[in-house]
């Protein structure tokens, strides 16, 4: 039986990352900041039954990854982005190395493809994931990670449940592209490469909810859901950069998100091997790539609260 340990456990994706791997037979640790936060659908039981270890860790303190990695024995990793590392995760992915830590899971983004190194900084998500990467490769070395390159998250809609709720959306972008995977769908296939390693050689493994669809017929989707008729009230650029400021963005992010929502669509960030990228969940889950409105019906709640 393998030993894994899971970075992140309390988010949505890495989560069912857990869950997976321990479905897949691993013994799972899961490495989290707080060691008392909850864990999305891991109850108190099911965690004893499964198993389930935690061991406190924090991604841009090496020190404490290194710590976690000898406490568990894993030798496989799932890891994300972490924000406000220095270094792209350099010390950090050293440290995981010398732990004993041999096979990575990186959890990086679709807007990353070709020549990793030519990669601008303005290109803001590409580039810090990319970084990322580069360091797992001279780090690990390009057979010893995959980099999983989802695209955009189901889950960022939620940015917009109280509009939902409220019957009105003030928005900037309603016509911004979106193939709305799913975290169900990020997480059983990284759990599953955790495991049991990559299929058919891929090191770079994209994936893709099966619609693309506008930001506004994605909210309009989650109305219909709801039983509720809601509005779209669009915002200026200055109006939705001045909505991203007060919701705590970093200025170079939300300008850099105002210039990805006011990108015509022929100039919106191409989803590199879209095709084979829905079908990789199938590849990997044994599932087909989840429809946004199935998710919404599932999730219900995550919208109503």
């Amino acid at each position: 039986m393998s030993t894994v340990i899971v970075f992140g456990p309390t988010g949505s994706v890495a989560s069912v990352t857990a869950a997976t791997a321990q479905k897949h037979g691993a013994t799972v640790w899961l490495a989290m900041r707080d060691p008392q936060k909850p864990i999305p659908g891991l109850t108190p039981d099911r965690e004893q039954e499964g198993g389930f270890k935690r061991v406190q860790a924090d991604l841009t303190k090496p020190d404490t990854v290194a710590a976690a990695v000898k406490a568990s024995g894993a030798k496989r990793a799932f890891i994300y982005l972490a924000i406000g590392s220095p270094d792209h995760m350099r010390a950090t992915l050293t440290s995981l190395k010398s732990a004993g830590i041999e096979f990575v899971v990186f959890l990086s983004s679709y807007t990353v493809s070709g020549e990793l190194g030519v990669i601008p900084p303005s290109d803001l998500i590409a580039y810090s994931h990319a970084q990322v990467e580069i360091n797992l490769d001279d780090v690990f070395g390009p057979e010893h990670y995959v980099a999983v390159r989802p695209g955009g998250f189901a889950t960022n809609i939620l940015e917009f449940k109280h509009g939902i709720n409220a019957g009105e959306v003030k928005i900037f972008g309603s016509k911004f592209q979106l193939d709305c995977i799913t975290p169900t769908d990020m997480g059983r296939v990284s759990g599953t490469i955790l495991v049991q390693g990559p299929k058919n050689g891929q090191q770079k493994v994209y994936l893709y909810g099966p619609q693309i669809m506008s930001q506004g017929d994605a909210i309009q989707t989650i109305g219909k859901v709801l039983g509720k008729d809601v509005k779209l009230t669009a915002l200026s650029p200055q109006e939705g950069l001045d909505e991203f400021l007060r919701n705590g963005a970093p200025k170079p992010f939300a300008d850099y998100m105002i210039r990805m929502l006011d990108a015509p669509d022929k100039e919106q960030k191409a989803r590199t091997d879209y095709e084979a990228g829905v079908e990789n969940v199938r590849l990997y889950t044994g599932k087909p790539s989840m429809k946004f409105q199935e998710w919404v019906e599932s999730n219900k709640e995550l919208f109503c609260s």
